[in-house]
């Protein structure tokens, strides 16, 4: 499939907000077919949809595909808007919300939100406390940030920092604090196979605000201590986590972004429908990694969605 051609973008028109208007951004696969089950994708933190490949594995199996550019991300991102932020990651629902129903209201089939990594969290949260959660039959999530990857102690004093230097302003920040190993490894410039918009998914340039890194908190605390989803969880991760410095071969076939017993830990406890599928040598991005480590991962994906 071919991003350009095969694939449809409508302009999702959404409540302003404190920094003005607000757009997010939904993409359907012009081979979908309005009457079958329905993938929602929503990507994560500097991230955007760029993935055919995955879109193209769901219509083969018999599965409608969408994806949303989230607000002030990707095709999405508006030039008065700080690029990726947000003070709750709830300001997500609406576009979320207006999607289940614009594909609810033509179709009746069930509906699955999947999520990868930050979007994971989102779609975790929707799932609990989201406007339409009842019209959310299942949820898939690839590598969801459920927890920070740092220890208890090192976390505890971002987060106090974080908390301190937010009060002087909503849009203090630091520059970024996220290597740029992980982009290194799957973009076709550098290690990779992948193509994609460096100036909308790429960790140098990008500032981190504090006030992010507190919304980011509370939504893993919502799910720590209200975490109750009704309908079945798949929960995908890698085998192993390293965090990088610099690129390694290590980076092609671990999860560089993420601790891979932070996902297994709190996903289980997600909801009472919970599988957990450990996928041999992934990337933080499970269908980034190689094509054999991928199409494992589809496959497992896919017979999971046979039974629920």
């Amino acid at each position: 499939m071919n991003l350009e051609k095969d694939f449809t973008t409508q302009t999702l028109n959404l409540k302003d907000d404190y920094e003005g208007n607000v757009i997010a951004t939904l993409i359907s696969c012009n081979a979908n077919t309005g009457n079958r089950k329905s993938i929602i994708y929503i990507h994560g933190y500097i991230d955007y949809f760029f993935h055919p490949h995955v879109a193209k594995k769901f219509i083969e199996n018999g599965f409608d595909f969408y994806a949303l550019d989230l607000r002030k991300y990707g095709r999405s991102w508006l030039s008065h808007q700080r690029g990726n932020y947000c003070k709750s990651i709830t300001e997500y629902f609406e576009e979320i919300t207006m999607t289940i129903n614009q594909i609810s209201e033509k179709n009746n089939s069930p509906i699955y939100l999947l999520g990868h990594s930050t979007g994971g969290l989102i779609a975790s949260n929707y799932a609990n406390f989201g406007e339409e959660k009842n019209k959310v039959s299942g949820l898939i999530l690839n590598s969801p940030f459920l927890d920070f990857y740092e220890s208890e102690l090192k976390k505890n004093t971002i987060l106090a920092a974080c908390n301190f230097l937010a009060l002087f302003s909503d849009y203090a920040y630091i520059n970024n604090m996220l290597s740029p190993v992980y982009v290194q490894s799957i973009h076709k410039d550098f290690k990779g196979e992948w193509d994609f918009n460096l100036k909308w998914k790429y960790t140098k340039g990008f500032p981190t605000y504090f006030k992010w890194v507190l919304a980011i908190d509370e939504a893993h605390e919502n799910l720590i201590k209200h975490s109750n989803i009704q309908v079945p969880i798949l929960v995908m991760h890698s085998s192993a986590s390293n965090k990088l410095s610099n690129f390694s071969e290590e980076a092609m076939r671990k999860d560089i972004v993420l601790n891979v017993e932070n996902i297994k830990e709190r996903g289980a406890k997600l909801g009472n429908k919970v599988t957990l599928l450990e996928v041999e040598n992934a990337m933080h991005d499970i269908f980034l990694s190689p094509k054999n480590v991928r199409e494992k991962a589809f496959e497992g994906m896919f017979e999971w969605l046979l039974e629920n």
